[in-house]
C-alpha cells in the first residue's frame, strides 16, 4: 500500500535546516495516587527532553510509570509537582491545537458508529483540511476495507488501528503511542511500523511506550527506561544495548582438555551464564574478543559471537 501523507512542513523544514528544537520538556515531574500507607508514587522526579524529529522508545515493566508520564505529557493528568511543556506551552494547549496526538490503549471510540463515521467525526473537529485527509488516513491505517463496519464489531487490533487513524487526522508534529500495536496481528504490526518509519523519515517526532522490545530495538533511535517511577537509563538505543549487554559466545570444545578449559573459564570474573550442552559451550562475556581468542587457542571450533540485545539491557536495568 502506498504511503503518501507527509507530516507538518514546519517540523520537516526544521530538520532540513539542521534545527533541533526542544518540543517536549518534563522537569521534576511527580505524580502519586492514593493517600497514607496506600499511596503509590507512580512518577517520581522525572526529567525528560525530546527534540524535534526524535524517535524515542519509553520502556519499563508494568507499574513503572510510563502511562502516567504520557498522560501528563498529553494534558490528561496534572503533575503533583514539576512542569510539563510541549512547544513551550502547557500540554493541553498543544493537544487542543492538534500539534500533538496520541494512540492510547483503550477508550476514545463510540461503539455504534462505523469506522468511517468515527474518523470523519473526529476529523471535522480539526477543520476542512483534516476532512480532506480522511481517505488517505484510512488507507495509512489499513482501514479502507472496514469503513462501513461498526466499531463494536471490530477486533481489538482493528480498534487500535482506528485509534491510529484518529491520531493522524490532525497531522500532528508529535505522535505519542502507548502500546500502539496491542492486539494487532503480525501483518498489521508490520504495516503500522512501515507507516511510522515513513513519518519519522519525514521529520515527525515520535514517542512510544511498548512491551515489545523488538519494536523498540528495530525502530527507536533513543531509548528511555523507567522503573519504579524513575528514569534509570536514557541513551541512544545501540549504545544502551552495547553498554549493558555482554556478548554471547558459543563454541564447540575439544574433547581433549575440555575439563581444564572449563576450570579456567569458571575462574574468570568477566564472564557469566556459562553452560555446556553436549560439548557446546555458551557463555556471556564482557570482553568477547579476548575470550574468543583464548577459546580458539585452546582448540575450540565453530565459534559464534552474538551481539547483545535490548532485552539484555532492559533486564539488567529493571531487575530488583
Amino acid at each position: 500500500m502506498q504511503i503518501t501523507e507527509q507530516p507538518r512542513t514546519a517540523t520537516a523544514t526544521a530538520q532540513q535546516g539542521g534545527l533541533r528544537d526542544v518540543v517536549i520538556e518534563l522537569r521534576g515531574i511527580r505524580r502519586g495516587f492514593g493517600s497514607g500507607a496506600k499511596r503509590v508514587q507512580a512518577v517520581d522526579d522525572v526529567d525528560l527532553t525530546v527534540r524535534a524529529g526524535e524517535i524515542v522508545a519509553l520502556l519499563g515493566p508494568n507499574g513503572a510509570g510510563k502511562t502516567t508520564t504520557l498522560d501528563i505529557l498529553l494534558g490528561l493528568s496534572e503533575p503533583d509537582e514539576g512542569t510539563a511543556r510541549v512547544f513551550g506551552a502547557r500540554p493541553a494547549r498543544a493537544t487542543a491545537a492538534g500539534s500533538i496526538s496520541a494512540v492510547l490503549q483503550t477508550g476514545g471510540l463510540l461503539a455504534d458508529l462505523t469506522v468511517g463515521e468515527t474518523v470523519r467525526l473526529v476529523a471535522s473537529l480539526h477543520g476542512r483540511d483534516a476532512l480532506s485527509r480522511v481517505p488517505d488516513v484510512l488507507a495509512r491505517a489499513d482501514l479502507s476495507g472496514l469503513i462501513g463496519r461498526r466499531v463494536s464489531k471490530c477486533s481489538g487490533g482493528e480498534q487500535q488501528r482506528v485509534r491510529f487513524a484518529l491520531a493522524l487526522v490532525a497531522d500532528p508534529d508529535i505522535l505519542v503511542l502507548d502500546e500502539p500495536t496491542a492486539g494487532m496481528d503480525v501483518t498489521a504490526r508490520r504495516h503500522f511500523w512501515d507507516v511510522m518509519r515513513a513519518d519519522a523519515d519525514a521529520g515527525r517526532t515520535i514517542l512510544f511506550a511498548t512491551h515489545y522490545l523488538e519494536e523498540a530495538e528495530q525502530f527507536a533511535r533513543r531509548t528511555v527506561v523507567m522503573n519504579h517511577g524513575r528514569i534509570v537509563a536514557d541513551a541512544p538505543t545501540a549504545q544502551l544495548r552495547a553498554g549493558l549487554g555482554a556478548r554471547v559466545i558459543a563454541a564447540t570444545l575439544p574433547e581433549t582438555g575440555r575439563d581444564d578449559i572449563l576450570t579456567r573459564l569458571r575462574d574468570r570474573d568477566d564472564i557469566a551464564d556459562l553452560r555446556v550442552d553436549a560439548g557446546r559451550l555458551t557463555v556471556r562475556a564482557q570482553d568477547s574478543d579476548a575470550l574468543a581468542s583464548a577459546l580458539l587457542a585452546s582448540g575450540a571450533r565453530d565459534l559464534e559471537i552474538t551481539a547483545p540485545t535490548l532485552e539484555t539491557a532492559f533486564t539488567a536495568l529493571t531487575e530488583d
